[in-house]
């Protein structure tokens, strides 16, 4: 396989992807890489990057994924935070780690892939779990497998970038089972629906974004008969889109769950989301969910899913009591321990199934002269679920922002739109009062994860 410019889609089998990921562990452990050290990639997904972070996690060589987009002020932040051994960022680079020495792995993945998350703060933070066990790694990584139940007949069909953590979870657990892959370098509906077609794969996993895509672009239900599992998750799914999968895709084949980069809570399928419209599901196995009389939500993990904040011991702290942790997410429990979710983190904006934290944005926004105050914050969008905005006090123009957010943040960070205003609504205590904005300036507010919208049936 080759490391360059990868094509729209390749096929991964499980034999030579076994070969090459023991070069990448010979080439690492040649360039003097041990357990615990880190190798940062941030390249566009192929199937080159997803056998050489395979071989590194499997030496307990720690992959750290990076956004592909990400403009080099940004990238080279996460990549001095990390610290890495080596940084991977030009195709000829990861290609020379195809070529190493034959050296042994372990079964399973020794370490997870450490992802960024931002905080709300602004400064994204590091994922770390540390070195495994190899009784530990094998739990984690049947956590995964069996609760899919991935197998040597599975075909799986990545669609989303490799710095998202589910698409390496998916994909390891279908091709360490002896399944095979496709991989798309980047998501176009017209390739996606054509490896259905021509490849018949047998799960996928897709944000909502990407699952609406993929329904408008296939006009026959035929199209997705071979999928036995599509799993969406990421951001808030319309009621009406989930119908719409049941109908075109088949209601026994989609599910959905609810996790984040941190950690993993629940799992749903068509038949519990019907009975209990707008539900994300119970508990996975090996975890119990409670929810505090504020509505913050707590999971109760094994051992095999601690993680702490890489460098950041205070946010770690906050994230954890006992064995349960939280990402500060707002929901409710039935009776039958169905969990729905009544918001997300009041300043976090889901963008095509992509976190976005406004204090980052304001912070780069803020740097112009003219920019008196600045809140960023996002409104309800039918194609991407929320769309990002800023309103602006100060005597800057629309263009003059718009030039800076392109030098400075990647483009799914980047305003669509700009609203100028005298002040920003605050709190007694001075705190920006983000969620009043849209109605503020008469625009549709973000919808909750489990409330449906206006006119759609639901």
């Amino acid at each position: 396989m080759s490391a360059g410019d990868a094509p729209a889609l390749e096929v991964l089998e499980p034999g030579p992807a076994e070969a090459t990921q023991r070069r990448v562990a010979g080439a690492l452990r040649a360039r003097g890489l041990g357990p615990g050290d880190r190798v940062a990639f941030c390249l566009p997904s192929s199937a080159a990057l997803l056998v050489s972070v395979l071989g590194a996690a499997r030496s307990a060589v720690v992959p750290v994924l990076l956004n592909a987009t990400l403009l080099p002020e940004e990238r080279h932040a996460l990549v001095a935070d990390s610290e890495p051994a080596l940084v991977i960022t030009e195709a000829s680079q990861l290609h020379a780690l195809l070529d190493g020495t034959p050296a042994d792995l372990a079964p399973w993945p020794l370490v997870r892939p450490m992802h960024y998350t931002s905080g709300t703060t602004g400064r994204p933070r590091g994922v770390w779990s540390g070195l495994f066990e190899e009784a530990e790694a094998q739990a984690l990584f049947d956590d995964e497998a069996d609760l899919w139940g991935f197998d040597a007949s599975d075909t799986h069909l990545v669609c989303s970038p490799m710095s998202h953590s589910v698409s390496v979870r998916f994909a390891a657990g279908t091709l360490l089972r002896g399944g095979r892959l496709l991989v798309l370098g980047r998501f176009d509906a017209g390739v996606a629906v054509d490896a259905l077609v021509r490849h018949a794969p047998t799960t996928t996993f897709v944000a909502p974004t990407v699952l609406q895509r993929l329904l408008a672009y296939a006009d026959a239900p035929a199209r997705f008969s071979s999928l036995r599992l599509l799993v969406h998750a990421g951001a808030p799914c319309p009621p009406a889109l989930k119908r719409s999968a049941f109908e075109r895709v088949g209601p026994g084949v989609v599910w959905e769950f609810y996790g984040s980069t941190e950690g993993q809570f629940t799992a749903c399928s068509s038949q519990e989301w019907l009975q209990r419209p707008g539900t994300v599901g119970r508990a996975r196995p090996g975890r119990r969910l409670e929810v505090d009389p504020d509505g913050t939500v707590w999971c109760h993990a094994p051992g095999f899913a601690r993680f702490s904040y890489w460098h950041d011991a205070a946010a770690t702290a906050q994230a954890w009591r006992g064995d349960a942790f939280t990402v500060r997410d707002i929901g409710r429990l039935d009776d039958d321990g169905y969990l729905f979710l009544d918001g997300r983190r009041d300043d976090l904006v889901i963008s095509g199934g992509v976190n976005i934290y406004p204090a980052e944005v304001e912070s780069v926004l803020a740097e112009l002269d003219a920019v008196a105050d600045v809140a960023v914050f996002g409104v309800a969008d039918e194609e991407w679920g929320q769309r990002l905005c800023a309103a602006v006090a100060g005597p800057v123009d629309e263009a003059a922002l718009r030039r800076h957010a392109e030098r400075h943040l990647a483009p799914y960070k980047r305003p669509k739109a700009y609203f100028a205003v005298a002040e920003l609504p605050r709190t007694a205590t001075g705190k920006v009062r983000r969620l009043d904005l849209p109605g503020l300036l008469g625009l549709p507010a973000p919808r909750p994860a489990s409330e449906p919208p206006a006119g759609d049936g639901g």
